[in-house]
């Protein structure tokens, strides 16, 4: 897409926002805006377009292996928010595909990837997915994975996923060693009403710095003091690959782990799988992401829970088990590589930090970055808008 038909794409994406005067709400609990009684009238919560010297360093390719987005307003949303970062979004057609229950066809989800993997389109710096859901794994076997992540290298590209997504992250470490990021995606976070601060912040930090730190408060069962390779994703993804050639064999590395909507017993069905795959054992420990657990319960027995789930891995695999990293499926989450190296050490107050180095980054010099934090919130009186809490995001549930 050349940049005329770019600027023109987005200047009637923008122009939509602007005259729908209200974001429409997506369907997750975190992303709801305040009722209409206290909207009425309000503009949409998006930053005003920057005065930015566009670079061709900065492609951003969208690609969809997964779900489709049914919010068409949500993924102008998120495009448009790219793009007023400086970004030079192509592929966008992606976003509004739809066959079945995924974002286009098998053939059509596989160009996304075999169409920069074979050179029929520049390498981008950026890959980023539009959403989870399920749909990335049917596409595992037809795309050319070593290629595609030695022009990733070649490039310094920076592919950023999460959920069913993570699927092609995997393949792409298994076959090339190349690292991706778990972090937000187009329509899940940027394409959010108002989106977390704490995202965004962490999008910036952890996509532009060299070396980045990464702390949790959470009190651990010990303390840790390890280095290596920390890799993973989706735990229902992994679980589906093992055994497969797109499993990454990591020796001696920290396995990363979310999930959601999971009873206990299914969670540990999937650690069992990985177990007797022989994948945990290698590894020096397990990170726990956000699991989104809160009142679930085993049906049979409401003692099965997360925590027996924890205690009987750590003792089969006999690795440390480190829990509260701040990912999953949340609102507020981080941004972090796969496949990068990490150091892990105790903090004074029982937690511990992880710190990453060696994955590609963006110049931040050259694109407009801070316009994906949202405007501070204007004051409101006390008793004159109905105020919705934040929750955390479940528009990926699948």
């Amino acid at each position: 897409m050349n940049w005329d038909n770019s600027r023109r794409n987005f200047l009637r994406a923008g122009a939509a926002v602007a005259g729908a005067g209200l974001l429409q709400a997506c369907s997750s609990q975190g992303n709801k805006p305040p009722s209409a009684k206290s909207t009425a009238g309000a503009k949409p919560v998006l930053p005003k377009k920057p005065q930015v010297q566009r670079s061709g360093n900065n492609v951003l390719r969208v690609v969809a292996p997964s779900g489709f987005a049914s919010d068409r307003m949500r993924i102008e949303t998120g495009l448009t928010r790219l793009y007023n970062a400086g970004f030079t979004v192509t592929n966008q057609d992606a976003a509004y595909r739809r066959y079945q229950r995924f974002a286009g066809s098998d053939s059509q989800r596989l160009a996304d990837f075999q169409d920069v993997a074979s050179g029929r389109v520049p390498t981008p710096k950026v890959l980023m997915g539009l959403r989870g859901g399920y749909g990335a794994v049917r596409l595992l076997p037809d795309i050319d994975l070593a290629s595609l992540g030695a022009r990733m290298r070649e490039h310094g590209t920076l592919f950023f996923g999460f959920s069913d997504v993570c699927a092609v992250q995997l393949g792409i470490l298994a076959k090339s060693g190349m690292c991706s990021f778990a972090g937000p995606m187009v329509y899940n976070e940027f394409g959010k009403y108002t989106p977390s601060v704490y995202t965004m912040e962490s999008f910036i930090n952890g996509s532009t710095n060299q070396m980045n730190t990464i702390t949790v408060s959470s009190i651990q069962r010990r303390n840790s003091n390890l280095e290596g390779t920390l890799w993973g994703g989706n735990l229902s993804v992994l679980a589906s690959l093992a055994g497969s050639p797109y499993m990454p064999d990591i020796k001696d590395g920290i396995l990363f782990l979310e999930d959601v909507g999971e009873q206990p017993y299914r969670i540990e069905r999937m650690l069992q799988t990985l177990l007797i795959s022989g994948v945990l054992q290698k590894q020096q420990a397990i990170v726990l992401g956000d699991f989104r657990m809160g009142g679930i319960r085993d049906v049979y027995d409401s003692s099965y829970d997360f925590s027996y789930v924890i205690n009987q891995i750590q003792r089969l695999a006999k690795v440390q088990v480190l829990t509260g990293f701040p990912f999953g499926h949340i609102t507020h989450k981080a941004t972090f590589p796969l496949g990068a190296h990490a150091v892990i050490r105790g903090t004074n107050d029982g937690g511990y930090s992880v710190s990453f180095s060696g994955y590609p980054t963006l110049d931040k010099t050259t694109l407009a970055l801070d316009t994906l934090l949202p405007p501070p919130m204007p004051y409101v009186e006390i008793g004159t808008v109905n105020v919705t809490p934040t929750a955390e995001d479940g528009s990926d549930l699948e």
